[in-house]
């Protein structure tokens, strides 16, 4: 089986930025923030998982649909960094690279639709 995905450059940047938010999430102020620490990781890696499972749909419609939802997830994370840094007063510049790097993969999908629509 082809693992077509893992050449996605959003892919790879995808997965990278879970793997940030994994280790962000693992140290205080989250040993007690259940709640947003899991949801962080779900949104994170649900950007990662659903950009491999659209790479590997039949269809161009179904790909663009998971790819729709992959961009989701970054805005969801985006949404979720901004409670993080005011709830926790985590550190802006880490807050600040973390979002930028979200923004930056959501509009990388946006361009992978928009060739898939094409």
């Amino acid at each position: 089986m082809s693992q077509g995905f893992r050449n996605l450059q959003a892919w790879q940047r995808s997965k990278a930025l879970a793997v940030a938010v994994y280790r962000l999430t693992d140290s205080p102020p989250f040993a007690r923030d259940f709640a947003l620490r899991d949801q962080m990781r779900r949104a994170v890696i649900s950007a990662c998982s659903n950009l491999a499972e659209g790479d590997a749909r039949q269809t161009d419609r179904e790909s663009i649909q998971f790819f729709f939802i992959a961009k989701g997830s970054l805005a969801e994370l985006s949404a979720q960094l901004d409670v993080a840094q005011e709830v926790h007063t985590l550190d802006q510049d880490v807050i600040r690279n973390l979002t930028a790097e979200s923004e930056e993969i959501a509009a990388m999908i946006r361009g992978i639709i928009k060739h898939r629509q094409a």
